[in-house]
């Protein structure tokens, strides 16, 4: 049979309670608001959900092209902008959004801002 001292219980408690803990920790931080007006939230979720982090800039504008959604003039290779229609579910009002895509030095996105139109 083998035998623990009370150091180690409680180190291996410790190390289980840190495991569950980093295991919820991102399902919390799920998240990420690229907004504070809440009229633009069902946007954002839309783009979260479709264009995450990551995602390659050929990926980003064969989405917007398959929405119809317009494409802004930028002069900075690294910078999408487009205007973004959506009906808000809840309300049932259209709702529209100019959402600016930051992408790397290898045209993977990096975030993108939403301000209201």
């Amino acid at each position: 049979m083998c035998k623990h001292d009370g150091t180690s219980v409680i180190l291996l408690t410790g190390l289980l309670l840190l495991g569950v803990l980093m295991t919820l920790t991102p399902a919390g931080c799920k998240q990420s608001s690229h907004t504070s007006d809440p009229r633009l939230r069902q946007i954002d979720e839309m783009l979260d959900a479709q264009l995450p982090a990551g995602t390659p800039k050929s990926r980003v504008l064969f989405y917007l092209s398959s929405q119809g959604f317009p494409l802004e003039n930028s002069n900075d290779p690294h910078v999408i902008a487009a205007t973004i229609h959506h009906v808000d579910t809840e309300t049932l009002k259209p709702v529209t959004a100019r959402v600016t895509f930051q992408f790397d030095a290898e045209d993977k996105l990096k975030s993108y801002e939403l301000t209201p139109q």
